[in-house]
Formats: C-alpha cells, structure tokens, sequence
C-alpha cells in the first residue's frame, strides 16, 4: 500500500500543471464599427483551443448606453494575433425577462423567425417580437408578420452586415417594423429580441489596421504615463521645497520672537525709567512730619484733620 501511494504521488508530481500553461488574450471587437476595442480577457491554453469561443458582454458596457443594459451582445473568436483575439459578431439577444415583462393580459403577441441575406453575403436570422394594445385575430397577426418580413428581408438586401448591426443595436429596425405593423394593428411595443449570424459573407478591409491601433494604444499608454511622471515629479518637488519653506517660517519666527523680545525689553526698560522719573517727583511722605504733612494738605485743599497714616494716604490719592 505504501508502494503504491508513493508511486501515485510521484505520477501527480510528473504530471503537467495545466493552469500554469495557460496564459491572458485580450479579447477585441471586430474592425468595423467598433476598431479592435479591447473588451476583455481569457485564458487559453493553445491558440487554436480558442478559436470560435464565444464572449458575451451587453451593450452598456460596450457603448455606454444604459438604456441598452437589457441587450446582449455575442462575439464570437476567429482569429489569434500574438496576445489578441479578434472577434467577429455573432448575434445579440435581448433578456429574457425584459421579453416577458411586456406581455400582460389582453394583450396580442406576435413573434416570427426570418433568414434574410445582406448585400455582402452574410446570411442572417432575425427574430422579431411585437405586443399589440389588444388581442388580435389570427389574419391579423399574419398581416403583421407579412409586412415585418417585407421590412427585414428589404433592409438587409440593401445593406451590408455593418449597416445592419447599427440598425440592429440603436433600435432603427425595430422603429422601421413598428411603423409598418401599425397599418394593420394598434402596437404597443416591438422588440428585435434575436439576432444570429449564421454564414458568412466577405470580409470588408475598412477601417485601421491592428497595427494602427497598436501603435495608437501604445502612444496614449505613453502620454498618460508622462502626465502621471511629471504630476509625479512635482509631488517630490513640493515635499523637497516644503522643509525649506518650512525652515525659512521657522527663521521668520525665530527672527519675529527676537524683534518682540527687543522690543519687549525696550518697553520694560522704558516703564522702569517713567516709575524712577515718577518716584523721583513724588515726595517722600514717610520721612516727612505730621506738621509738615499738614501743610502740603493745606495746599493741596484737603482735609487736615486724621493721623499720619490717614494724612499719607489722602496725600497720595
């Protein structure tokens, strides 16, 4: 038993960490209209094991549009360059609840599925979903799914799989579909709840390259990092000048503190020269007699009249 855990130790010792083999791609949006935008990350272990992942992300995050937030968008992973997975669209779908929320009692609902080909081959399923204000007939129903069918397969006839999911993700379509069902019923909402790609068509060269975006990356990367060096430097500028200013507030005081004291000394010196002047011309009263001390009240116009120490005090008042 002893043999055999130590051999299946040295087997899990020998076998290969797969965790440790696998390593980050960022993941891009496809060349038009989104310009290869880095919309997130996986791990993988051989390029080849991520071709035809798919990556969901909603459309908030994707264009910032929080009315969107309810919409997801798939890609789908074609190809791998260097650290980079290109993608292309896949479809979106709208959640399931939001769906759900707009059916109520006696109300009409109106779903259908249409393959429809765009100008550049790619070959496409829509999945339209309409709520009428009220129930509906049967024959009513078809009408609408009639002139919905005509609004899709029409629209992507005439334009290419880009200009199709612009009209798909800002709510075109969808506007497009409302105004020709309400010839026919009263609408309360339209939804195009799914879109999938299902062949594809050519492949249009517009728009940069993912060498342009690179480098483009690359020089915004390098101007953000001077703006946070030089914000950076003046920081460690500041705290190196703030002890010299601190130094120079200190001196200041030191150099205010003896100005006061000076001053201070100046002063008390000053009042001690006014007491001795004073003291030098007021008499002495205590060396003096009560005769003596009598006449100066009589000169003064005081009363006369007490002792020595009364005389002395009312001299001195």
């Amino acid at each position: 038993m002893a043999s055999k855990g130590a051999s299946s130790r040295a087997a899990a010792r020998k076998q290969k960490d797969k965790w440790k083999a696998k390593r980050w791609y960022n993941i891009r949006a496809p060349r038009q209209p989104w310009n290869f935008k880095i919309i997130g990350e996986t791990l993988g272990e051989e390029d080849e094991l991520l071709i035809g992942r798919m990556y969901e992300i909603t459309q908030q995050e994707l264009d910032g549009d929080f009315s969107k937030m309810n919409v997801k968008i798939k890609f789908r992973v074609t190809e791998i360059i260097g650290q980079d997975a290109i993608t292309e669209f896949a479809g979106h779908e709208v959640l399931k609840d939001h769906v759900r929320r707009q059916v109520r009692r006696y109300r009409g609902k109106i779903d259908d599925v249409i393959d429809a080909i765009t100008d550049d081959g790619y070959y496409v399923r829509l999945k339209p979903f309409i709520v009428t204000q009220s129930r509906v007939k049967t024959s009513q129903k078809q009408a609408v799914r009639d002139a919905c069918r005509n609004i899709l397969l029409q629209t992507a006839a005439s334009n290419t799989w880009v200009s199709l999911q612009k009209m798909i993700l800002s709510g075109e379509l969808e506007q497009q579909i409302e105004q020709a069902s309400r010839k026919v019923v009263s609408v309360r909402s339209v939804i195009l709840r799914k879109s999938q790609l299902v062949v594809d068509g050519v492949v249009s060269d517009d728009g940069p390259t993912l060498d342009e975006i690179r480098e483009e990356e690359n020089r915004v990367a390098a101007a953000k990092k001077a703006v946070l060096d030089a914000a950076r430097g003046e920081d460690e500028d500041g705290e190196d000048n703030s002890p010299d200013v601190l130094a120079g507030a200190e001196v200041a005081g030191e150099a205010s503190s003896d100005d006061a004291g000076v001053d201070a000394e100046e002063e008390v010196s000053e009042e001690v020269a006014s007491e001795e002047v004073a003291s030098e011309d007021v008499p002495d009263f205590a060396s003096m007699t009560v005769a003596q001390l009598k006449v100066a009240l009589k000169e003064a116009g005081k009363p006369v009249s007490g002792k020595k120490d009364e005389l002395i005090a009312r001299l001195q008042e």
